[in-house]
């Protein structure tokens, strides 16, 4: 959620409420201030979600994220408040409510755009775009919260809207504060609200949004704010849906105030709103209304007003009938066990599970936005690719047991973001049932029962998800992470005709080859370009991560779930640089590092894929899809297929790959002058400097580099 103008009003026309605050101070005082024994160190309640665009420091987010360094820089923020003796916990979003899913719908279509825009650019300039078309990698939000965990961290994941519960929390165990970037949380009657947008982590200092005085400078009592939310509009009530209250509201302030001494006009709107809402309890009896009936509205936008303002009413506060919370029944109740439904509400709370509360207990399942090209027709959208892993899933979880007596069966509501789906309404997808070799199979005795056949039985209802129950004989012979990552390639081969021999080499070599290096190691991992179609792949892998959760929670958890984690078998530069390799045709021995036990154990695993693929009378062919760098740098025809074979060469040779053109003489000098003053991105066109090589193709090659860096430059700030 978020209040419509209320952020920028606070920052740009209400410096009082803005407070500049140490957190290690804040903690000291707190700790001070509480005389019972063994109390446990301050806590501050952290916004997951907030956070992620300001944990995700990483150089390279196109490529499909780069984990281990993800989980170095959390590391490192987790430290910084525990050794100031600050105890963290953290909330992520668990649901989308209903109520919320316009607005939902409303911020993906606009990702949507900005997904446009940076593969436009990747093909165009063959580089990743700035930070201004800066897009989280797929999948963070689902697997931070694990991350975290490994770290031994408190995390949640919530049950209704993540604001509300981490407000609740808040309150109720006396937090030191919410660092959120949230105007909700001046809104809620809790904890002090504190900006992660404005965190300096290595002083641990922030800016603190005082809820009294933001009430002082706009005249409102602290119980006004709700209302004044929601004529000012969130997820709930929307900002069309109240404007003409606002539009009045403008006017009568412009009246009294002819000349205001807020001139923007966001600060302009915030006063006149809170002018209004001042003005409308004027008596006794009206001040126990949720909506004064001196705001002349309809019937049904009043009741929106007051389901709106309900939402701001945390537990422990005196609440009118109308905001009591009664807890939902499950959708799926009548097809699982109240124990099921009882170990999933837990798991899904504890940020333990993925995917199976919101099947079983909601019915809907939802996926944001992906990094996927929409103009790439050859391959197939990430959320069809898994649609009949997920129909085995639901399968599992709801028709296990039944053996087809269901006379109403269920149907679960998809909302997945991808090209070409409008969001106007969710899919309908029905469970498809899963054969497993028991005779009297049921989800209770795959989540609940013990012993080596169930735990046989776990990993081939797990693995016949993904059309692999033979890879059981694996287990225990590779590592997890190493299973988990062939069950997915060899899924994703089978789904998706267009991946070619290059595509599986790329994907097995890197999961391999990750295994051995360090995250710094994989920092400075050199990629000559960007490939749109790399980018896509390597989205759709972490994508394919999180649905071996969903099956992994679903079977019981025959696998860890650290064996799935992102950072155990995925890497987005290195995944590029194997697939540039691969799709140039590398020898195998150097795509896999000149080591020879990866080498041996990549060659074990394609020939497991390549084998269970062929059973299916899947036949994989080897299509390489030479690499395209820079496109706009030349004019000339055939560029693709004379480039790939230069890169191979280049990285022998140290030369570049340009087209030799003829250069007249102050074309010289300055590739000269440019080699001189910028031979560190240059690269290899210095080389040919160096190595004497003075023809017209030394030169040229400069002369192209130097005129690409401009025109990157400039399409750097046109976007």
């Amino acid at each position: 959620m978020g209040v419509k103008g209320l952020q920028y009003f606070m920052d740009r026309c209400c410096p009082e409420a803005c407070v500049t605050v140490n957190l290690r101070e804040m903690a000291r005082q707190q700790q001070a201030s509480t005389t019972a024994p063994h109390t446990s160190n301050p806590t501050l309640v952290v916004d997951g979600m907030a956070c992620l665009r300001h944990w995700y420091s990483c150089k390279d987010w196109a490529c499909g994220g780069q984990w281990r360094e993800y989980l170095d820089i959390l590391k490192r923020w987790v430290e910084a408040f525990t050794s100031a003796g600050i105890r963290l916990v953290f909330f992520f979003d668990g649901v989308v409510e209903e109520q919320k899913r316009q607005e939902w719908v409303k911020r993906r279509r606009r990702v949507n755009g900005v997904i446009s825009k940076i593969f436009r650019h990747i093909k165009e300039l063959g580089d990743q775009p700035g930070r201004e078309l800066f897009c989280l990698p797929s999948g963070l939000a689902t697997f931070t919260p694990f991350a975290l965990r490994s770290l031994g961290q408190e995390v949640f994941c919530s049950v209704r809207e993540a604001d509300y519960e981490i407000a609740s929390y808040a309150r109720q165990h006396g937090s030191m504060g919410i660092l959120g970037e949230d105007s909700d949380f001046i809104i809620y009657d809790s904890a002090p609200y504190l900006s992660v947008a404005k965190l300096r982590i290595n002083s641990l200092t922030t800016v603190m949004y005082d809820r009294q005085r933001l009430c002082q400078t706009i005249g409102l009592a602290v119980t006004q704010l709700p209302l004044l939310a929601c004529l000012l509009g969130n997820d709930v009530v929307s900002e069309e849906k109240m404007r003409d209250v606002r539009n009045n509201a403008m006017a009568a302030y412009r009246k009294n105030s002819p000349a205001p001494h807020y001139g923007a006009p966001q600060g302009q709107v915030v006063l006149a709103v809170s002018q209004l809402v001042s003005s409308l309890w004027s008596t006794e009896d009206e001040e126990t209304e949720l909506v004064p009936q001196s705001l002349n509205l309809s019937a049904p936008r009043r009741e929106l007003l007051k389901k709106g303002v309900c939402l701001y009413t945390l537990p422990g506060q005196k609440r009118p009938e109308l905001c009591e919370i009664s807890s939902l029944p499950s959708a799926f109740e009548k097809y699982v066990s109240p124990e099921i439904l009882k170990a999933c509400r837990e798991k899904h709370a504890a940020a333990e599970g993925f995917m199976v509360y919101t099947v079983l207990c909601v019915g809907v399942t939802e996926c944001s936005n992906t990094l996927e090209d929409e103009e790439d027709t050859e391959l197939v959208p990430q959320a069809l690719v898994y649609k009949p892993c997920r129909q085995l899933i639901y399968g599992l979880l709801l028709l296990l047991g039944h053996d087809g007596r269901i006379v109403d069966p269920p149907a679960i509501r998809e909302w997945f973001v991808f090209p070409g789906n409008p969001l106007k309404e969710p899919d309908i997808v029905h469970p498809l049932p899963v054969s497993l070799p028991c005779d009297q199979p049921s989800l209770d005795l795959l989540w609940f029962s013990t012993g080596p056949d169930v735990s046989a039985l776990r990993l081939t209802a797990f693995l016949t998800i993904f059309g692999c129950p033979e890879f059981s004989e694996l287990y225990g012979v590779i590592e997890d992470a190493l299973l988990a990552a062939l069950c997915l390639v060899t899924y994703l081969v089978l789904q998706v005709q267009t991946l070619s021999l290059e595509d599986v080499d790329s994907y097995l070599s890197q999961a391999v080859c990750l295994r051995l290096k360090s995250s710094q190691e994989l920092q400075q991992i050199e990629l000559p370009f960007f490939s749109s179609r790399a980018v896509q792949l390597g989205s759709l892998y972490v994508r394919g991560l999180s649905h071996l959760l969903g099956a992994n929670c679903a079977s019981g958890c025959p696998l860890p779930s650290a064996a799935l984690m992102p950072w155990h078998s995925f890497d987005g530069r290195l995944f590029h640089s194997k697939y540039l390799l691969a799709h140039s045709g590398t020898e195998k021995a150097e795509l896999l590092d000149h080591d020879s036990s990866s080498l041996s154990l990549f060659l074990q695993l394609r020939e497991k894929l390549t084998e269970t693929c062929s059973k299916r009378g899947r036949v994989l062919q080897s299509r390489p899809n030479a690499p395209q760098s820079r496109p706009k740098t030349t004019t000339q025809t055939g560029y693709r297929d004379r480039h790939s074979e230069q890169w191979r060469l280049d990285r022998k040779t140290g030369r570049g790959g340009r087209h030799a053109v003829r250069l007249k003489p102050f074309q010289l000098l300055s590739a000269l002058r440019y080699m001189l003053t910028c031979s560190t991105r240059l690269g290899s066109q210095w080389w040919y400097v160096l190595e004497g090589k003075r023809g017209d193709d030394g030169w040229a090659s400069a002369w192209t580099g130097m005129e690409g860096a401009r025109g990157r430059n400039r399409s750097s700030k046109r976007i």
